[in-house]
């Protein structure tokens, strides 16, 4: 049998969901770049070549005072392979695997465990569930930072995965526009604008307007999705030393054909089902998934001199979410046991930190410091109403595949079961420092104490959640080999709060907790253009939610696990080559349960993920590039008839600088027409992932 997940899954959306829960490509001509505003040691990217952003690590170290890998997505990338949503972007991220466990709901994993922070410019808090409701958009974004492994310092709780960072456009001190337009299989059409520059002849007060919307059909039958997207910002230089940036978007992601839960790989019995078309699918056309989000910042930066600096950063986001869903529950022959629902949500979130960074001297050495405290909260309020009075009832598989199941009416509801009303808060104090041990030693270390308050209930389950005072501490050592190379080693404890999800005693699970250890060397080579990093990885995490569980009413409730995981991780990135760029990394995990056996098979033990691009020296207004992403073979704990082969997805493009504001490009995806499912995260159900597929665009730059 399936489970039918907790109704508070469908309500998690970007901003509990995302970490509320919370860059231009310069491969082209010259004339055609854009650029940003972020100095390049503050995470300005130069084409393949990642630049975290100094709000990624928090402390304000590069990638190679750093003592973590990591993984920069850059707008050249994204542009390259036509990167528009965040599922597509990580995809190429090595070691990150995306869990597509429905048509509109994505979970993330890195290192075996799920990642539960994405953030914004640094800001954000764990969202629920690990759930990613929608597509986020990435018309808005420069590039995409993702910091390996435990990150209690650096954003507010241990977490053994990685953390995702948003890295937001910004207006530019000179003018500059683009539009982008490309339509592609199933009716699939985009439209980019992006115009940014100063509003003052002076320059002291800047621009910047980004709008995206994206529409089209899928090889699934009957989904189709719309996405609107529209941002603001205006910089303002309000002295010689104070920078005042505020911004407003709005993300609209609307679904059709909807899926709640994917097609189920066995039946009753857990005997296999077969499907005779990788377009099947269980979502109607009644079926849908509404998600429309404001954001709104203000981030306030001073000058102190002397090397010291201040940042004041607060965000509010509100959140509108609504459902008409179906799911399948179990299969036996022709006769689908299902569950219907629509649900309705709004969200509440405000976000706050404040920080001081600068140098200091002790013992005759010159070392850096940063400090400062954040706050969060969100609100969620939901109802669900049910139909066949909120049980399951039965209908035919092959009607619902079909398309044919009619909308039932949605006429059950309760105020204690069918509802949600709470509240979580995060408060925290952090503080790190970067010593100078020797010219060519440095140790960073830092803690972070956390308080973290829940209350009101979730679909008749007390929400509440109270820990204080809870302290994550962080270390790491960089020895400098060369001016090129280093080796480093980190140790931090994790803990995590897990939000939503019941244990078998009727609460929210414990917190999530353990320790992580990293070891690995960082060098450039190419006279500096191609980054390399090797790393080693070892953790161990407990009360995490196992698969199993007992059903109490329509309610899940989940047993715990102890994990152990260790593994190895490659990358390179940047110019490999005069001309070619590439972006390129190994990832091996291993996992444990406490027992010692293999766990959570649904992770790739191997994976390999690269793409690159060529510019033709015969021709260089053409360049050519592929993408390409393998994996070995996965499959379900408990079932082992419930299995993914290893497999591999190839895509080309090609592209051509018509001249220095007109460009054109091409992209073949899944060319050799690979047939997969796109994960077995959810246990017995998936979907197949997209067949071979083309894209044509056409871009005018200024």
């Amino acid at each position: 049998m399936i489970p039918r997940l907790p109704a508070s899954f469908l309500l998690a959306g970007v901003v509990t969901a995302m970490s509320a829960a919370n860059a231009a490509d310069d491969l082209t001509l010259p004339a055609m770049q854009i650029q940003d505003t972020v100095p390049q040691d503050d995470g300005q990217s130069v084409g393949y070549q990642g630049k975290p952003s100094s709000s990624t690590t928090k402390l304000g170290l590069t990638n190679k005072q750093t003592p973590q890998a990591i993984t920069t997505i850059t707008r050249a990338q994204m542009n390259d392979f036509k990167m528009n949503g965040v599922k597509d972007a990580l995809r190429s991220a090595p070691s990150v695997t995306v869990e597509q466990s429905e048509s509109d709901r994505t979970e993330f994993t890195s290192r075996g465990f799920d990642i539960g922070s994405f953030e914004y410019d640094g800001m954000g808090m764990p969202f629920a569930q690990t759930i990613m409701i929608g597509d986020l958009d990435m018309a808005e974004f420069e590039q995409i930072d993702v910091l390996h492994g435990a990150n209690g310092l650096m954003s507010g709780t241990g977490n053994p995965s990685a953390t995702v960072n948003f890295i937001r456009k910004r207006p530019t001190r000179d003018f500059q526009a683009q539009i982008d337009t490309s339509v592609g299989s199933w009716d699939n059409r985009r439209i980019d604008i992006d115009v940014s520059g100063p509003l003052t002849d002076s320059g002291n007060v800047r621009g910047r307007f980004i709008y995206a919307h994206d529409k089209g059909n899928s090889w699934m039958d009957r989904y189709s999705h719309e996405k609107n997207v529209a941002a603001g910002l205006l910089a303002f230089d309000l002295s010689d030393a104070d920078t005042l940036t505020v911004g407003f978007t709005q993300h609209n992601s609307d679904s059709n054909g909807s899926t709640w839960g994917n097609l189920p790989l066995v039946d009753i019995n857990n005997k296999p089902i077969h499907y005779s078309s990788r377009s099947s699918n269980v979502g109607q056309p009644w079926t849908y998934w509404n998600m429309h989000t404001q954001r709104a910042f203000a981030e306030w930066k001073h000058d102190f001199g002397n090397g010291w600096n201040a940042t004041v950063t607060g965000t509010g986001i509100t959140e509108y979410q609504d459902t008409n869903m179906l799911y399948v529950s179990s299969v036996t022959d022709d006769d689908a046991s299902v569950f219907a629902a629509d649900t309705s949500s709004k969200a509440h979130q405000l976000l706050g930190e404040a920080k001081v960074s600068g140098p200091f001297s002790l013992f005759g050495r010159d070392h850096e410091l940063t400090f400062g405290a954040a706050y969060g909260r969100t609100h969620q309020k939901a109802r669900e109403y049910d139909a066949g009075g909120g049980t399951y009832f039965d209908t035919s598989f092959a009607g619902i595949l079909a398309g044919n199941t009619p909308s039932p009416q949605f006429d059950y509801t309760s105020d204690v079961t069918n509802t949600q009303n709470f509240e979580d808060r995060q408060k925290s104090l952090f503080a790190g420092a970067r010593f100078s041990l020797a010219d060519d030693l440095h140790w960073i270390a830092g803690a972070r104490m956390l308080s973290v308050d829940g209350t009101g209930e979730s679909y008749g389950t007390d929400h509440s959640q109270r820990e204080h005072g809870k302290v994550t501490p962080y270390t790491g050592l960089v020895y400098d080999l060369t001016p090129q190379w280093s080796v480093y080693t980190s140790w931090t404890q994790i803990f995590n709060p897990q939000y939503g999800t019941v244990g078998v005693d009727g609460k929210v699970l414990a917190p999530l907790e353990g320790k992580s250890l990293e070891a690995g060397v960082k060098g450039s080579v190419m006279d500096d253009r191609l980054n390399l990093t090797a790393a080693v990885f070892k953790t161990k995490q407990s009360n995490v939610q196992s698969a199993d569980f007992i059903e109490v009413g329509s309610q899940f409730r989940y047993f715990t696990d102890d994990y152990k995981s260790h593994g190895i991780e490659l990358e390179a990135s940047g110019e490999a080559l005069p001309g070619l760029d590439l972006l390129a990394g190994y990832t091996y995990v291993h996992i444990e349960n406490d027992d010692g056996d293999k766990a959570r098979r649904y992770v790739p033990t191997h994976a390999f993920r690269g793409m690159a691009s060529y510019r033709l020296p015969s021709l260089p207004q053409a360049r050519i590039g592929t993408r390409v992403s393998w994996q070995s073979g996965i499959q379900n704990d408990h079932y082992s008839v419930i299995r993914q082969n290893a497999y591999a997805l190839v895509d080309l493009m090609t592209s051509y600088d018509i001249d220095s504001n007109w460009s054109t490009a091409l992209n073949f995806n899944n060319v050799t027409d690979r047939k997969y499912l796109t994960s077995l995260y959810s246990g017995t159900a998936s979907n197949y992932g997209a067949p071979r597929n083309l894209t044509a665009s056409l871009t005018w730059r200024y």
